[in-house]
């Protein structure tokens, strides 16, 4: 029997617990229906891809870290939100290591002409800027991950820039894309 909570897989790519991503999280959750987990890419156990080769031809990634308990999870989740800061005009180094991860579904399709996804999901994407970097290529990496996880619907970027002089938590265009997110995963697909 298929389950109709709605199961969310949320992404944090912040260094920082009580920083502004982790706090717009935070906000997020609190008004989300149904389930989620949360991938802390900071103190998560998630080591990067190496290379090896093993999902050209086998099933899974050979790496045996904590990525083999999300992988399930993002097989039967129905959105997936990713909350990174930016780096210089980037995703962080931790959404990226996740993000490598991302291979064996990609090797899985093209080498051995598998489809590994039941279900289409539906992604969002929360960028947090402080200085005077652009948005334009952390969104971009942040919708081709989306992609490799089976998102065919992608809802426009909340970005929250120049959080050195205002609160992401007191930034009320951010707070409403927050909410519009929300309403976008809750609705029919």
């Amino acid at each position: 029997m298929l389950s109709d909570v709605m199961k969310t897989l949320i992404i944090n790519g912040s260094p920082r617990k009580n920083g502004h991503t982790a706090g717009l999280v935070r906000q997020f959750i609190s008004h989300l229906t149904g389930e989620y987990q949360i991938v802390d890419a900071y103190r998560s156990a998630v080591s990067p891809c190496v290379d090896c080769r093993y999902c050209w031809h086998g099933q899974g990634c050979s790496i045996q870290d904590e990525m083999q308990k999300i992988y399930p999870y993002l097989q039967e989740c129905d959105n997936i939100l990713i909350a990174s800061p930016i780096y210089f005009s980037e995703l962080t180094g931790k959404v990226l290591d996740f993000g490598s991860r991302l291979q064996t579904y990609y090797c899985a399709e093209k080498f051995q002409k598998k489809q590994i996804f039941r279900k289409s999901k539906k992604g969002a994407v929360i960028l947090v800027g402080g200085g005077s970097g652009s948005s334009d290529k952390a969104y971009s990496t942040a919708r081709i991950l989306l992609h490799h996880m089976n998102c065919r619907q992608i809802h426009e970027l909340v970005y929250c820039p120049d959080t050195d002089n205002i609160p992401a938590l007191e930034n009320e265009a951010v707070l409403s894309g927050l909410h519009s997110i929300l309403h976008f995963f809750a609705n029919e697909k």
